[in-house]
C-alpha cells in the first residue's frame, strides 16, 4: 500500500469495494445494500477518488436515515467531512429526481383509486423538510389530477392557510375535488386541534361551490395520517 492509500499500480485500495457492491447491486437489486452501501454507490460517481463509505456513515450518523441525507438543506450537507458543494449539489438532484418519479406515479389516473401512489408521492415531497408546506391537489370530476401546487411555506410548526385563495385557485383551474396536504417537521403526523379546524373551515367554504375535500394528509418522518381515514372529515 502507498502513502496515498492506493495500491501499487495506482488503484485506489477501495476499488474492489466498489466492484463488489456494483455486482451485488446488479445480481441482487437494491434491497441486498445497507442504506449506507447505496449511498456509497450513490457518491462513486461525483467522488471517483475517495472512499465513500466513511462519508456515507457520516450523512447517515449526522441526518438519521436514506431519506434525512437526500432531504437536508446544501448548507448542512455541506457541514459533513468530505462533503463539498458538488457533493451537496449532487445528493440534491437525486432527492429531485426520486420526487419526479413519485409525482409520475399519480400523474394519468384517478387518484382515488392509486392511494398508495399518493402517499408515496407525498410523503417523497414533503414528509423530510425542515418546514411545514401546504399543498393541494386539484383533482377533475374524474379525479385525476389537474394541478398539484404549495400553496404556503411557513416555519417548523406552522403554516398560515387560506381557504378562500384555495377556492379561489380551485375555481380558476376548474377543480371538483381536492386533496390537501401538508407536512410535520416534527416526525409525528398526528392532526392537531388546529389542523382539525383548519379543515373544517376548508370544508365548508368549498361546499357552496360544489367543491369535495376528499382528504387531508398529514406527512411526516414517522409515517402518514389521513383525515379520511380517521373519520375527522
Amino acid at each position: 500500500m502507498t502513502a496515498s492509500g492506493d495500491k501499487p499500480g495506482g488503484q485506489p485500495h477501495f476499488h474492489g469495494h466498489r466492484e463488489r457492491l456494483k455486482t451485488r447491486f446488479r445480481d441482487h437489486g437494491a434491497q441486498a445494500l445497507a442504506d449506507y452501501e447505496l449511498l456509497e454507490l450513490l457518491l462513486f460517481r461525483v467522488l471517483p477518488r475517495q472512499d465513500t463509505k466513511p462519508i456515507a456513515k457520516a450523512l447517515l450518523d449526522r441526518f438519521g436515515s436514506f431519506s434525512e441525507v437526500l432531504a437536508a438543506p446544501p448548507e448542512q450537507l455541506a457541514e459533513v467531512d468530505g462533503v463539498a458543494e458538488t457533493t451537496a449539489f449532487h445528493l440534491k438532484t437525486l432527492q429531485a429526481a426520486a420526487q419526479r418519479y413519485a409525482r409520475d406515479g399519480v400523474r394519468d389516473r384517478p387518484l382515488l383509486t392509486s392511494w398508495d401512489a399518493v402517499i408515496g408521492y407525498c410523503r417523497a415531497a414533503m414528509a423530510f423538510a425542515g418546514r411545514e408546506e401546504f399543498r393541494v391537489l386539484f383533482l377533475d370530476k374524474r379525479n385525476m389530477l389537474i394541478a398539484d401546487e404549495v400553496q404556503q411555506t411557513g416555519t417548523v410548526d406552522h403554516t398560515p392557510v387560506y381557504p378562500r385563495e384555495i377556492m379561489k385557485r380551485a375555481l380558476e383551474v376548474s377543480a371538483t375535488a381536492l386533496i390537501l396536504v401538508h407536512n410535520h417537521p416534527s416526525g409525528d403526523p398526528t392532526p392537531s386541534r388546529a389542523d382539525i379546524e383548519m379543515t373544517r373551515t376548508i370544508v365548508d367554504v368549498a361546499k357552496p361551490l360544489g367543491i369535495v375535500v376528499h382528504d387531508h394528509i398529514i406527512v411526516g418522518r414517522k409515517g402518514h395520517a389521513s383525515f379520511r381515514s380517521l373519520q375527522l372529515l
